[in-house]
């Protein structure tokens, strides 16, 4: 697929994304370091756990805001509360404030980017065709994984020493993203969707999310994506946990690595792979149908996660890692573009906004599955994750049968 030859909107919006995510690599990633230096573990916890919550009801509100006022304008008054927010952090953080002033800087950062998703995720399906939206959809998965790969390196080398620096790179580069969003966005919201002014905010508010939650099968696909997260975030917790004990082992003749390398090596692998491979595979897994390479690429995602919550050895487990990756390079642009298919052209920023709890309801998941892995051990959480996979399957199954319905309908 040509960059070049797509939608200036979204082009712009990939770019754009890229950015948010390259700067959510380098800060987020530290924050509950910063505060947990500043307070205690326990205070750094409850307050990251009240921005995520915010979030979701930040969420939403920017879910509803795009559908009644528009995208551009719910874009723009995110991306203006991001730049001045990142200011407000650097500001505090070289003196004037404090840790207090940084976080709530933190806090705002984060609701505004949570007000944005939905309308970035509807933008995306507005100016795309069913036809394309694979390709599209791979384009993105490659820009964002490479972002956190840059974001996180970058981050990691300026967090010491240089995290005032760091928040006015993240304020200069919002800036510049709010700036192309003025200038070259245009506004993609259906001529025939809900006006602000039709009823009450609050009824509006109300009525909007009440649908999304009467449509059956789109809540099904949100709890199948619920569940294919919930496994792809074991790696930063049950399985980190699991990986980072095993013993020092050579590594295929080149040198020893202990658990924690281990873990840090099975990561890599698949930001790299998927970095390298996600132009790519769309070119190579085209020809399959969509079915089957949904199912195909779930049976693999699962099946590689099973073999690293039992292997001990590393060669095995560098296997595992292609294995699962390749799995979501296949499943990832179908089940994207399934979604963008599903979900109606006059309330899709809602839609996307619910869908986007599956975020945070697998996050929920994997935490838990810290627990249950000391109860049930490393075969029984291998049981569970291919549990995990045979149910992600039944519940594409069932929303498939009636998506070509629903895409037309839509």
């Amino acid at each position: 697929m040509n960059i070049l030859g797509l939608h200036r909107n979204l082009r712009a919006r990939i770019a754009i994304g890229f950015v948010n995510r390259l700067l959510d690599a380098m800060i987020t990633t530290f924050m509950a370091v910063y505060l947990a230096d500043r307070y205690t573990i326990a205070v750094a916890g409850v307050l990251m756990f009240a921005v995520v919550s915010l979030g979701v009801f930040a969420m939403f509100f920017g879910g509803h805001l795009s559908d009644t006022r528009g995208r551009r304008p719910t874009l723009l008054l995110a991306e203006t509360a991001a730049c001045l927010s990142f200011g407000l952090m650097a500001l505090g953080n070289s003196g004037a404030g404090g840790t207090v002033v940084v976080f709530v800087g933190y806090l705002v950062a984060k609701l505004a980017s949570s007000v944005a998703l939905p309308a970035n995720d509807a933008v995306i399906v507005d100016v795309t065709t069913p036809e394309d939206r694979k390709g599209v959809y791979t384009i993105n998965y490659w820009a964002t994984n490479l972002a956190l790969a840059v974001g996180s390196l970058l981050g990691g080398f300026l967090y010491h020493g240089h995290f005032t620096l760091l928040l006015l790179i993240a304020a200069v580069a919002t800036g510049g993203a709010l700036l192309t969003t003025f200038l070259v966005i245009g506004e993609t919201r259906p001529a025939e969707a809900e006006s602000a002014e039709a009823v009450h905010p609050v009824r509006a508010f109300v009525v909007g999310y009440r649908t999304v939650a009467r449509d059956g099968r789109f809540l099904k696909f949100v709890a199948a994506a619920t569940l294919g997260l919930a496994i792809e975030f074991q790696l930063v917790n049950y399985l980190g946990v699991r990986l980072s004990g095993l013993p020092a082992q050579n590594l295929l003749g080149v040198g020893q690595v202990d658990g924690v390398e281990m873990l840090g090596l099975v990561r890599a692998e698949n930001t790299v792979l998927v970095v390298l491979l996600a132009l790519f595979s769309h070119v190579v897994f085209k020809r399959i149908p969509d079915r089957p390479r949904l199912y195909v690429g779930i049976a693999l995602f699962a099946a590689g996660y099973m073999v690293l919550a039992v292997s001990q050895t590393g060669w095995v487990l560098l296997v595992a890692g292609v294995v699962f990756t390749v799995g979501e390079l296949m499943n990832v642009p179908v089940k994207q573009a399934l979604l963008a298919n599903m979900v109606p052209r006059t309330a899709r920023p809602r839609y996307m906004a619910v869908y986007n709890l599956s975020i945070r309801f697998s996050q929920m998941i994997a935490s838990i599955s810290i627990t249950l892995g000391a109860l049930i051990g490393p075969w029984g959480m291998a049981a569970f994750y291919g549990l995990l996979g045979v149910a992600i399957i039944l519940l594409y199954r069932t929303v498939l049968a009636t998506a070509d319905l629903v895409a037309a309908e839509r």
